[in-house]
């Protein structure tokens, strides 16, 4: 008998969700395993089957995971300057070994034995993980492109030469000042190693040949329409219950089916009329589980990806018929009458499942394309894509006769002859609901939209974007509960006995894992009067400190500065007197010296509004204030009565035109005066400036003696789901001081639609050493790279494509620093829960990580939580060490990223993600306000685009603005995002 533990899922209550990993320990019926777990991953909106590594202990089973789902894996196993190395043999560890299950916590409990103990026999099939999480829509990554997540020895030579992700150092770390005790949203999915999933090609066609000649691509909602007649009418010999449906091309069978070609009689449409297809079942492979256990016990280090997407499949097709099914996300179809956004759009609480291992104009017309609607004239409800609205008035519209072309047929007289239906709403289009090139246009009053579709959150309005933010906050141990009560409910990939037809189950317990809380580091900070440092302590719990009595390391003096107050016409004008004055006082005291502004502009919120008025506005005060002060302006505080469009005009006009820092406030928030809010106002611009807030009070862990540090963050930001022009905006920023390493320097370019690979990766990074070596005199000896925004299925990208042509950039300088490169991930759908002690929040304490059990077996990673959860669920991040040349350990990793989480420009508080990339992001975010401001200006409101020309503008070719995005010379060292 043979028994491991080897998948783990993880899910959490929430909305979203992407991707598990996992770890498990494992044990072999004869002398011990390496079995790992899969994991599913679910949250209140999706179910995630991750297989993911594990690690066990050094007596222990240790087990490796699949990586699949959202992401899928990059290579792994290699250490060095970029030979290839094979991954060397685990030890088997002793089969006398008692394992201590890491599987499974209970309610409000500590850990449990394995339900096996001592000396029991080992059950009879491995297992896997899976992870639970709310669902909100995400981009997949297609697997076509996944490289393999481990390298084989049997590697062509063309690829030994590629760099792969390195493996763990150690065993993890050790350096906590505190255990816990921790429940993960993984959950085990067991599986039986001598089942064999059939894998069937699907082909539907209609029976009948297209007129044109062409084929006919198949709606996606019939398809499974098609396949489910099919396999009612022939239930003997094509079971339903023994199969699971991708949806499109592909068919898994827990049982052998007959091949060949089949008749479906599909009734359609408004006269019932009968439609035919033909649909061809080809065996196209065995899907042997018994490889997969190979692979999770080192007998096979070649991921089975057929197997995962087939496991994947399967483990869906129960949520598919019972929920609202979007991508990899499932919604029940009730929804609560709190979770009513209005205008007819819900947030709808669900769990998204993966397998590891606007211009103004035509308004409505935008919001209604490609939604689906169901007609309401005819006797059976067809559902059809909304192409857009008709361009003349329902009155007005006519067609041509098919019998008679040369006649004309009145839309109106049409509807009352075939469906004796009177339109009542004449002075309004119809929606044209065309296909193929024939003709559809229904009235709207004719027209239902169909439920259960994704309703982009970039296009809520503010109030319903508000409540749709309240409604994500769910509480820690709320969110446990229906991230559990989700896993059992009969809809989700629990339910039904398909998965049980295919020999898989899963363990509705979430997993228990071993965190470790890392201690803070000891602040610097001045004394307010005097300027002489001191050290700071941060509280115990909150890991947050405060300015009061004290002063910002190095405080620029203010000399050179201006107003503009856009509130003047406004209700909540700004109280000018009183808030300079005490904006200076706050300044002053935190020591930075700030004399009375040069100029005082005032002019209203329709000048912030107009890019051609606020440019000239921009270069009168820059003038005037560059005269009266002999000298450049510092910077120029904005004022606004409200957030406004303007925004994107004004940085991008300030940040590539005219080079001058501004910093924007509300006049509402800027008349009450708060201290806290004028600190946090005094900081930014402090940063901006180039000053310094806080620093450590010591060195940053690993690095020591003369070395010359530079710390780099990248990050692609990437237009919303439904635009399909606009450019990607990469960003990268690097730090430009040591060893206090606190201050950036940043470039920004666009580039192709889309593409996450930073095209002038190398070229960025070389001016960005240019930039230390003005400050330093001196080039970074070490470069510390953090890389945002990427899945595992593209670790391969980042190491063979932008590390080769960053080391290529460097080797044509002559220049060979040594590099280390981590990716950092907030796009997963792990969260932690405390077993016990939860704290005031109930969240996971700052400092926490996570790095056996539910990790890769092999590479080197990690989850970290930085950050106080005050608010929701806390997040940690997962890191991702691809490749190091610095030597790090876990722990002089963990403790490095954690401590510069605190060294963050604009709060007293350490962040949940490496600052970076948090620069980074802001950065990458700043170039897509570029990039709307230049869009606005080509494309007035009065003239709106048609997609072509649309098209024509985005120009989604990096060359085509990357004149508009260069910064301005004397911003690009400067932190003018903050």
């Amino acid at each position: 008998m043979e028994r491991g533990r080897g998948y783990r899922g993880r899910g959490t209550g929430g909305r979203g969700g992407y991707r598990g990993g996992g770890r498990g320990r494992g044990r072999d019926g004869g002398g011990g395993g390496h079995q790992p777990p899969y994991h599913t991953v679910l949250e209140q909106g999706g179910v995630h089957w991750n297989p993911t590594t594990t690690q066990g202990g050094p007596n222990q089973g240790t087990g490796q995971g699949l990586t699949r789902g959202g992401y899928t894996g990059g290579p792994g196993g290699s250490g060095g300057r970029g030979a290839w190395v094979p991954r060397p043999q685990l030890e088997r560890p002793s089969s006398s070994h008692v394992m201590e299950s890491a599987g499974r916590g209970h309610s409000g409990g500590g850990p449990w034995r394995s339900p096996w103990g001592r000396g029991a026999a080992p059950p009879a099939r491995p297992q896997i993980h899976e992870p639970a999480l709310p669902s909100r829509p995400v981009q997949p990554v297609p697997d076509s492109a996944a490289p393999e997540h481990l390298p084989s020895t049997s590697s062509p030579p063309e690829n030994r030469n590629r760099y792969v992700p390195i493996m763990r150092p150690d065993k993890g770390g050790g350096v906590a000042v505190a255990t816990v005790r921790l429940d993960v949203n993984h959950f085990r999915v067991n599986f039986n190693p001598e089942r064999v999933i059939r894998h069937y090609d699907v082909d539907v066609r209609p029976q009948e040949s297209p007129r044109h000649g062409r084929p006919v691509k198949l709606s996606k909602m019939l398809l499974p329409m098609i396949r489910k007649k099919l396999f009612t009418d022939n239930d003997s010999e094509l079971p339903l219950t023994m199969t699971a449906y991708d949806g499109e091309k592909n068919i898994f069978s827990a049982v052998q089916l007959p091949e060949g070609q089949f008749e479906v009689d599909l009734s359609e449409g408004e006269d019932m009329k009968s439609r035919k297809f033909i649909v061809s079942l080809k065996l196209v492979n065995e899907l042997k589980l018994r490889k997969l256990k190979d692979y999770l016990t080192m007998g096979n280090i070649s991921i089975p990806r057929d197997i995962l997407q087939g496991m994947d499949v399967v483990m869906k097709e129960n949520p598919v018929m019972r929920m609202i099914y979007t991508g990899r996300s499932f919604h029940p179809t009730e929804s609560c009458p709190e979770d009513d956004l209005g205008r007819g759009i819900i947030a709808s609480r669900g769990i998204q499942h993966s397998l590891k291992p606007t211009f103004q104009g035509r308004m409505v017309e935008n919001v209604l394309r490609k939604l689906e609607v169901n007609v309401t004239h005819r006797r059976t409800k067809q559902k059809y894509a909304i192409v857009g609205l008709t361009s003349y008035k329902t009155r007005d519209i006519t067609f041509p006769d098919a019998n008679a072309p040369q006649r004309r047929i009145r839309l109106v007289d049409y509807f009352l002859e075939k469906y004796n239906k009177n339109i009542t709403h004449l002075d309004i289009p119809c929606l044209d609901l065309s296909k193929h090139n024939r003709i559809n246009y229904v009235p709207m009053e004719f027209c239902v939209l169909a439920e259960g579709q994704v309703y982009p959150k970039e296009d809520l309005d503010r109030h319903a974007a508000l409540l749709l933010k309240d409604i994500s906050l769910a509480k820690p141990q709320e969110r446990r509960s229906k991230i559990c009560c989700m896993v059992r409910s009969e809809d989700g990939p629990c339910g039904g006995n398909i998965i049980q037809n295919f020999g898989i189950e899963v363990n509705t317990e979430m997993t228990s894992v071993l965190g470790r809380v890392i201690g803070p580091p000891v602040l610097k900070l001045a004394a307010p009067n005097t300027g002489k440092l001191m050290k700071i302590t941060v509280d115990k719990d909150k890991c947050q400190w405060n300015l009061v009595g004290k002063a910002v390391v190095e405080g620029k003096a203010i000399e050179r500065w201006a107003v503009i107050d856009f509130s003047v016409a406004d209700k909540f004008r700004l109280n000018y007197g009183s808030f300079i004055s005490k904006l200076r006082a706050r300044c002053t005291s935190l020591g930075m010296r700030m004399e009375e502004p040069l100029l005082h502009e005032a002019t209203g919120m329709q000048t912030f509004s107009n890019d051609n008025e606020l440019r000239q506005l921009l270069e009168k005060v820059t003038s005037q204030a560059h005269k009266l002060g002999r000298g450049s302006l510092q910077f120029l505080l904005c004022v606004m009565s409200r957030k406004d469009d303007g925004y994107k005009y004004l940085k991008w006009i300030s940040e590539t035109k005219i080079g001058v820092v501004t910093q924007c406030c509300l006049s509402i928030e800027a008349n009450k005066g708060k201290d806290q809010y004028l600190a946090n106002l005094a900081l930014k611009i402090n940063a901006k400036l180039g000053g310094s807030n806080v620093e450590l009070n010591d060195r940053l862990p690993h690095f020591q003696g003369e070395d010359h540090v530079m710390f780099v963050g990248a990050d692609v930001n990437h237009p919303g789901s439904h635009n399909r022009t606009s450019p990607s905006i990469a960003a990268v920023v690097a730090t430009v001081n040591w060893p206090e390493a606190n201050r950036y320097a940043a470039r920004v370019r666009p580039q192709h639609h889309r593409k996450e690979q930073i095209l002038q990766f190398g070229e960025m990074c070389v001016e960005l050493v240019e930039s230390y070596e003005r400050v330093n005199k001196v080039k970074p000896e070490k470069i510390v790279l953090f890389r945002d925004g990427v899945s595992e299925g593209q670790f391969d990208m980042v190491l063979n494509e932008e590390l080769v042509d960053l080391k290529s950039a460097f080797q044509k300088m002559k220049y060979f620093p040594t590099i280390t490169l981590i990716v950092a991930q907030k796009r997963h759908q792990t969260r932690f829960f405390p077993q016990r002690d939860r704290g005031p929040t109930g969240n996971i304490s700052p400092g926490t990580v996570v790095d056996t059990d539910i990790v890769h077996r092999f590479e080197f990673d990690f989850y970290l939580c930085s950050h106080y959860g005050s608010l929701g669920t806390s997040k940690p991040t997962h890191y991702h060490v691809l490749w190091d040349e610095h030597g790090f350990s876990s722990d002089q990793l963990q403790k490095l990223i954690y401590n510069m989480c605190f060294t963050f420009a604009r709060c007293t508080k350490p962040v949940s993600l490496v600052p970076p990339v948090y620069y980074a992001d802001l950065v990458a975010y700043r170039g897509r306000l570029y990039h709307q401001a230049m869009m606005e200006r080509h494309s007035p409101i009065s003239t709106l685009p048609s997609s072509s020309s649309l098209a024509s503008l985005s120009l989604s070719s990096a060359a085509s603005f990357d004149g508009s995005f260069r910064l301005h010379a004397d911003l690009e060292n400067i932190m003018f995002f903050v």
